[in-house]
């Protein structure tokens, strides 16, 4: 812990946040308030929910402000500035920090980012990073500025992806160590760092469209987007009037038109180049299941030229 503790402010909405927050409230830093996203309609009612982040704040008691927008709102940027911050930390809260905000901690907004940067500014870095192929992937702590994740680095921590990776395993160990790194860069201060201008990219905001998956790609792209899509949006495709989600898979051996199931024990289906075999399905509104007892209620017989 750093040898006072900070005022700050913490901003953040999702799972991939509360890690962060419970760290820096369990070293003793002065919380002064939590800024998440305003509670959402969720499941069967509809009923307004808060998000993960807005939980786990009022479980520590501590003060929680749902701004809807943050850009034109002169009283939200007052009541910023009248808390008299050191520090805010930034992890995935959803809005975009006008500059009155930017520039009112001493130290400035401080992001706890899920790639290492330059590569996967944007909103969806985890899941870039598997799709993509990358064998790495990483935190990096940057002081925030007018620019898309543009703003000096201050620490970095890597995390060694392979071929079977998912974006939910990535996501939980990106999530702790975001909660790590942040608790030493505000304790040591490390000199910043400003990014390249090369080798940066962009990881734009998943839409449920992003699941689909077309045959007509390689076998290896495919499985590369199943295990991207993992949990969310979920990688699909449609057959039979309904969407059926594919919740793991694997390359496989074989050839065929684009979509056909091909003949062997499992479900295995010809890609654009090689074959996927499909490990765990499930229909809407069912459970998941594994490829011998999906098939054994919902028939998929060899040569089915799948949508």
């Amino acid at each position: 812990m750093s040898s006072a503790p900070l005022r700050m402010a913490f901003m953040g909405s999702p799972d991939f946040s509360v890690p962060a927050l419970h760290a820096l409230h369990a070293a003793g830093h002065d919380i002064r308030a939590v800024y998440t996203q305003p509670p959402k309609p969720a499941g069967r009612g509809q009923q307004e929910t808060p998000c993960p982040v807005h939980r786990a704040a009022l479980a520590l008691g501590l003060t929680v402000r749902t701004p809807a927008r943050l850009k034109r709102d002169a009283a939200e940027h007052e009541a910023f500035a009248a808390l008299d911050l050191d520090v805010a930390v930034v992890a995935a809260y959803g809005l975009i920090l006008p500059p009155a905000m930017l520039d009112a901690p001493r130290r400035g907004c401080l992001n706890i980012h899920a790639s290492l940067l330059p590569r996967w500014r944007g909103a969806a870095p985890i899941h870039a990073a598997i799709l993509h192929g990358d064998g790495e992937s990483g935190v990096t702590i940057m002081r925030m500025e007018e620019g898309l994740d543009t703003g000096p680095m201050l620490l970095k921590g890597v995390v060694p992806l392979t071929a079977r990776s998912t974006t939910a395993e990535l996501h939980d160990a990106l999530s702790a160590m975001g909660a790590e790194l942040i608790l030493r860069a505000l304790d040591e201060a490390p000199p910043e760092v400003p990014q390249p201008d090369e080798g940066s990219t962009y990881a734009p905001k998943l839409t449920k469209a992003d699941g689909l998956l077309d045959w007509a790609q390689p076998a290896a792209a495919l499985d590369a987007r199943v295990r991207a899509m993992n949990p969310w949006p979920g990688a699909y495709f449609p057959h039979g009037g309904e969407a059926l989600r594919v919740l793991a898979a694997e390359p496989a051996s074989g050839q065929g038109v684009a979509g056909e199931v091909l003949p062997g024990p499992g479900l295995t289906v010809a890609c654009g180049t090689g074959a996927l075999r499909l490990l765990r399905l499930q229909r809407p509104g069912r459970g998941a299941m594994d490829a011998g007892a999906f098939l054994r209620g919902f028939a998929l017989p060899t040569g089915t030229l799948l949508g």
